[in-house]
């Protein structure tokens, strides 16, 4: 991958300033221009550990789920590892009183091995295997998210005595981010649809639930999208999730006491994007919440959300090394990082900022 294909400018490289809200908190330049991370050289750091090199600022992250957790002190906050599966990172959010939402084997066992506790964590994935099953049922994880009748059959068979299960809905709420990372609208392979007629729907997936003397239907789950930084689009998510609690009461007689709504919060790449509103969030969704579970009689749910890269991404860089340039009808600057450390651009016309830690 070339660094034109990265970034559509390289403008930036040659500032004598960081962009506002872009870079992390402890990042700065130095005396002699070259960018500072948490105190230390940058080009001392790729000498060091060798490129490419992702940088991480744990105080950043520690502070961050501090954030989250003033700003919804009563609701639940699941860091998604998926955002940044590393033994450091799932003791930092440990130890910060966070959940950790898996989604795979390997992820419980990065978990199992800092001692993250089971009880605060959850395991969901359209596509689970029967070891990723079997791994969550080991060690104890307190909720599965089911996504398919396949799966809660097969989950069914594997548990023993009463694992709690989610059901992950498709809410029909559209993020307002790029299609090719909108997760809540029918059409999708995530949840089960709310259409009445289609095989494989909410309905369905309660009695088949509730059909598995070895399951208990704790609760519903939804994800809308990554990227999303409209809190309006969260409020129609939590006002239609409580209208499918509803739903699954008076169809199938079970009062459900818990709620996830994801997450997907939006960070800034490039000078410019605004920041999420974490408090306007939390202000928003639970009076929205609190509205529609009143107006329909419905107890307030215990509300879990899933925040992954808003905690991880603001306080980090990735280092690249120059390997060669070439100058035609077009200039390329290669570096050596590729499309499995960087897919954002190519899956979806990402754009990033970027800058020569140094400059010769």
């Amino acid at each position: 991958m070339t660094l034109s294909e990265l970034l559509p400018s390289l403008g930036c490289e040659a500032a004598d300033h960081l962009e506002p809200g872009v870079w992390p908190r402890s990042t700065r330049l130095g005396e002699d221009g070259e960018l500072l991370f948490a105190g230390a050289r940058v080009s001392h750091l790729a000498a060091r550990f060798g490129t490419p090199s992702y940088l991480i600022d744990e105080q950043q992250v520690r502070d961050t789920a501090r954030e989250y957790r003033r700003a919804l002190p009563d609701v639940e906050v699941a860091y998604a590892s998926k955002a940044l599966c590393t033994r450091s990172v799932l003791r930092w959010v440990a130890e910060e009183g966070l959940s950790l939402d898996t989604c795979s084997a390997g992820e419980i066992a990065v978990a199992r091995s800092v001692g993250f506790p089971a009880e605060r964590m959850l395991l969901h994935g359209n596509a689970k295997t029967p070891e990723d099953l079997k791994a969550a049922l080991e060690y104890g994880v307190r909720r599965i998210v089911v996504d398919s009748l396949d799966e809660i059959e097969q989950l069914g068979a594997l548990a023993h005595g009463a694992q709690q299960v989610m059901i992950r809905v498709t809410p029909g709420v559209a993020a307002g981010a790029h299609a090719a990372i909108s997760t809540g609208t029918e059409g999708q392979k995530f949840g089960f649809s709310l259409l009445d007629g289609v095989p494989d729907n909410v309905d369905a997936a309660a009695e088949a639930v509730l059909a598995q003397p070895g399951l208990r239907l704790a609760g519903l789950h939804c994800h809308i999208g990554s990227q999303v930084s409209r809190i309006d689009r969260y409020e129609a998510a939590a006002r239609r999730m409580a209208e499918v609690l509803v739903r699954i009461r008076d169809a199938h007689g079970v009062t459900l006491r818990e709620l996830d709504l994801g997450g997907g919060h939006a960070v800034p790449y490039v000078g410019g994007e605004p920041a999420f509103d974490l408090g306007g969030y939390s202000r928003r969704l639970r009076v929205a919440l609190a509205y529609e579970c009143a107006a329909h009689g419905f107890p307030l749910p215990r509300l879990t959300i899933e925040p992954g890269r808003a905690l991880v991404g603001p306080a980090g860089i990735t280092v690249y090394r120059v390997c060669a340039v070439k100058r035609g009808s077009r200039t390329f600057v290669a570096v050596d990082g590729g499309m499995s450390d960087n897919t954002r651009p190519s899956l979806y016309g990402a754009r990033s900022t970027a800058r020569a830690i140094r400059r010769a």
